[in-house]
């Protein structure tokens, strides 16, 4: 099968004939199981590096939709230029782009609030930016009215006559009629046909293209329609050597720096935070409700041994800020990644860093988890349930819940790169907080654990945080004069630099998880579906 510059070439076929599949090789997002893809000449297999000659739009949005349209398109236009683009010339191109795809009168509308139609815009418009040569678009009339995507279908014909080619997928008569040739697709992927949607008409003796759909499927084996195809004599011919153009047109543009990306994702991060009301309700929410319980269920006087509040109270209260701190940063990163996994895709295929990208979310929310972490030791001080310290004690307090809130938080950002939905992520916070609150060393104390449970206990944050806290505040005296706290023996005794050690060793390793996995996850032969 062969596609010309400036065409526009419709992908069809039942569900599950291989539309998108097909579409993602010819891409070069995946590489093909047998034959191969030429582009310009040039045989490509799935694409290791990004090519600023190729657009690709999958079905998924791939554009945040809390930002302005045009503040979206800005951050978009500064990742993919070339790098030494100045923000001038970047903001030029985003306004070209804009008028270019009638969004111009909409371009301080938030993209959520942007109809269907204008919303699959503003993703082809990301794609845009770049001034690719070859455009790939995965049902982008999907879910559309017909009116809507008749504008959809109009937008990509004024492309192909631009000279850009454009090949999309699409189960839509209306749409494919609105092309140059159109490739159907029996199941499991085999060429039923390719040509002018009037010469399908004419090959499958139909006058409605959405009779084709039904004869594919009611009629023949898919083997059979292949090799009917084929003894037609409809088979195209692989373009000769000479009509190839020089394959020195390889994209070699030197794209934004990984620091620079680092910045520009960081911004973006805590842009997209601010504007979405239920995450910030989240991120404040939870910790002014931990604190509130916390000195609901907690008596004053807790640490002072003559007190009636003493007994379990030092021990209790010490793991439940520990369990808080983990607690904020897990709820913290569950969601970062997951739910802008499509936007993370495209980004990493257009030449954004893993690093960049997992390194510029902790930052992001590192300060929001450090202020909380703050006011939860302020305001238990100041209700009286915890001691009177030196502000020595107090920061190695603070220090000490802030690294643990790194590492959940790193844990957040590992399990929100390996679920498929927000709702798989959701189900992993209670499996994730569990063994914390049973394994942590409280509820039952670690040496009074068997042996398995010591040794989990040695991979969780929460033990090692508990164990930093009771340290700082001496907890190893009440042991000997309080009977109840007798259990913990030695866990109290000794320095803090151990348990800070590991925490800080866990924040690291699971960064670098995380970023292994979206890796794997974002490489070129993984993103089909």
């Amino acid at each position: 099968m062969s596609i010309e510059p400036g065409e526009l070439v419709a992908i069809a076929g039942g569900s599950g004939a291989g539309k998108s599949t097909l579409l993602e090789i010819l891409a070069g997002l995946r590489p093909p199981s047998a034959g191969e893809v030429r582009h310009d000449g040039v045989v490509r297999g799935a694409r290791a590096g990004a090519d600023s000659r190729i657009g690709y739009v999958p079905q998924e949005d791939i554009i945040h939709l809390e930002m302005p349209l045009r503040r979206t398109l800005r951050y978009a236009a500064r990742l993919r230029l070339p790098a030494g683009t100045s923000a001038a010339e970047a903001d030029r191109v985003v306004e070209e782009t804009m008028r270019d795809l009638d969004l111009a009168d909409r371009a301080e509308v938030p993209v959520r609030a942007l109809s269907g139609g204008q919303r699959k815009r503003a993703s082809i418009a990301v794609e845009l930016l770049t001034r690719p040569h070859l455009f790939f678009l995965d049902e982008p009339t999907s879910g559309l009215d017909p009116s809507t995507a008749a504008d959809v279908m109009r937008l990509l014909r004024r492309l192909s006559q631009r000279g850009v080619t454009v090949v999309l997928t699409t189960h839509e008569p209306a749409g494919i009629d609105r092309c140059d040739r159109v490739a159907f697709l029996a199941r499991d992927g085999h060429l039923a046909f390719t040509g002018s949607p009037a010469e399908a008409r004419r090959y499958f003796g139909v006058q409605d293209l959405a009779e084709v759909y039904e004869r594919l499927a009611r009629e023949h084996t898919p083997q059979i329609w292949a090799k009917r195809f084929a003894d037609s004599g409809g088979k195209p011919k692989v373009p000769g050597s000479a009509l190839l153009p020089d394959p020195a047109t390889r994209s070699d543009v030197k794209r934004t720096g990984t620091v620079r990306q680092w910045w520009l994702l960081t911004r973006r991060n805590i842009d997209v935070l601010l504007r979405n009301r239920l995450t910030l309700a989240v991120l404040l929410g939870s910790p002014v409700l931990v604190t509130a319980m916390m000195a609901t269920l907690f008596k004053r006087g807790a640490f002072d041994p003559r007190s009636e509040a003493a007994d379990l109270g030092p021990a209790q209260i010490v793991f439940w800020i520990a369990f808080a701190g983990f607690f904020f940063g897990l709820t913290y990163g569950l969601l970062q990644i997951v739910g802008e996994m499509a936007v993370f895709r495209r980004e990493r295929l257009a030449g954004l860093s893993v690093g960049a990208y997992v390194t510029s979310k902790m930052t992001a929310l590192l300060p929001v988890l450090a202020g909380v972490s703050a006011v939860l030791l302020g305001v238990l001080r100041a209700l009286g349930r915890l001691p009177a310290v030196g502000w020595d004690v107090s920061a190695v307090l603070f220090v000490t819940i802030v690294i643990e809130a790194t590492s959940a938080l790193a844990l957040g950002l590992l399990a929100s790169a390996a679920v498929s939905n927000a709702a798989q992520a959701a189900l992993a916070l209670p499996m994730l907080c569990f063994p914390q609150v049973l394994f942590g060393g409280a509820i039952v104390p670690v040496d009074e654990m068997a042996f398995p449970g010591r040794l989990m206990s040695l991979g969780l944050a929460n033990r090692h945080a508990f164990e930093a806290l009771g340290r700082d505040l001496d907890l190893d005296r009440y042991t000997a004069t309080l009977p109840a706290m007798s259990a913990y023996g030695d866990t109290f005794h000794g320095g803090t630099g151990a348990s800070l050690f590991a925490l800080a060793s866990f924040a690291v390793g699971l960064v670098l998880a995380t970023i292994w996995v979206l890796d794997r996850r974002s490489r070129p032969s993984a993103s089909g579906r």
